[in-house]
């Protein structure tokens, strides 16, 4: 029988493989707004991370604050890409 922790591994390299393969196809014009959409799956993240870091075991914790602070580096970075390239879009006064 596989362990969950070989399975999570298991889907972890999957995921990246996936991810991997659909960031190349993206083009240039769509990566912006793709990665502004990305922010609510990484609202998402944060509130696991956070139920991850309410388990009460240490090694827990460690890992629950390891994702909420990639996860809200993910967040902060996305916003202030978008923010970006939403003033190339206003007029010039």
């Amino acid at each position: 029988m596989l362990s969950p922790l070989l399975i999570g591994l298991y889907v972890f390299v999957l995921a990246v493989f996936v991810g991997r393969e659909l960031l190349t196809k993206v083009p240039h014009t769509l990566h912006t707004p793709l990665m502004s959409g990305a922010n609510a799956i990484s609202g998402i993240t944060i509130v696991g991370a956070l139920t991850c870091a309410s388990f009460g075991s240490k090694p827990a914790a460690i890992i629950g604050m390891l994702a909420v602070t990639a996860a809200m580096i993910n967040v902060v970075g996305g916003y202030l890409v978008t923010d970006r390239m939403l003033k190339k879009f206003q007029r010039r006064d």
